[in-house]
């Protein structure tokens, strides 16, 4: 299993004024090589949970377990824990500060102090992953567009060689035709590559036709999980809580 959530709950500001519970006894496995959508509106949890899965928060109370280790055990190193779960936060073009797109992808190896020959390895294959060809090596990533922007920003992340890939709204603010082709991308990258791959999203309809399974957070709780038309069978109760994709014509 890649990902074993137990009972996880998390209080922000706990037994202050403005204590708040974020996340409510939440169980998910995610399996080695699945692709999985979580899905919910703003304070759901998603952002909570996803800074569970390599260690950038410590639950009030569960476990979170990478690779069959509890990452909050004794003696578990955080820096290799989040070497292997690769985390792409919210429009991660805004990390970009090297001159090439080539030193962008190079940084984080570079500091793993890696040989010259590995670290132009790592960022060949981060690069290939996301479909930027040589090309690109010494173009500036700021005068790319925006979908290109973040596919360097997840090449980065991919040159360190995690073996989990956690994405936080990864086509937020791109137009539709830059959605589809970072979304394409993806599920290339998940089958040539074998990645385990979780994408956080409020809308069901851009992740539904590519993910093998969806979780459904509501304040905090898990309320739904399954495939994609398992979950969409609860028809009713997703548009309650805003969340019903009326194009069931894409399962």
């Amino acid at each position: 299993m890649a990902i074993k959530i137990e009972h996880l709950t998390h209080i922000y500001n706990e037994g202050m004024p403005f204590e708040k519970k974020a996340l409510d006894d939440i169980n998910i496995d995610v399996a080695k090589g699945e692709f999985i959508g979580i899905i919910g509106h703003t304070g759901s949890g998603k952002s909570t949970l996803i800074q569970m899965f390599n260690g950038l928060l410590k639950p009030t109370s569960g476990n979170v377990i990478i690779n069959g280790r509890d990452i909050h055990g004794n003696g578990v190193n955080k820096k290799e824990v989040r070497q292997q779960v690769g985390l792409v936060f919210q429009y991660p073009e805004y990390q970009l500060f090297e001159m090439t797109v080539y030193e962008d992808v190079a940084f984080g190896p570079k500091n793993l102090g890696l040989s010259e020959e590995e670290i132009k390895a790592r960022v060949e294959y981060g690069c290939k992953a996301v479909g930027l060809d040589e090309s690109y090596y010494a173009k500036s990533p700021f005068e790319l567009s925006g979908g290109q922007k973040r596919r360097v920003a997840i090449a980065g992340v991919l040159a360190m060689n995690p073996n989990i890939l956690i994405l936080d709204e990864p086509t937020a603010g791109l137009d539709p035709k830059g959605r589809n082709e970072l979304f394409v991308q993806l599920k290339k990258m998940h089958e040539e590559l074998g990645l385990t791959i979780v994408l956080i999203s409020h809308s069901m309809e851009d992740v539904a036709r590519y993910v093998d399974r969806l979780l459904v957070l509501y304040k905090g709780k898990k309320a739904y999980e399954g495939t994609p038309r398992e979950v969409f069978a609860h028809g009713i109760e997703l548009e309650k809580i805003g969340l019903l994709c009326h194009r069931l014509d894409i399962l």
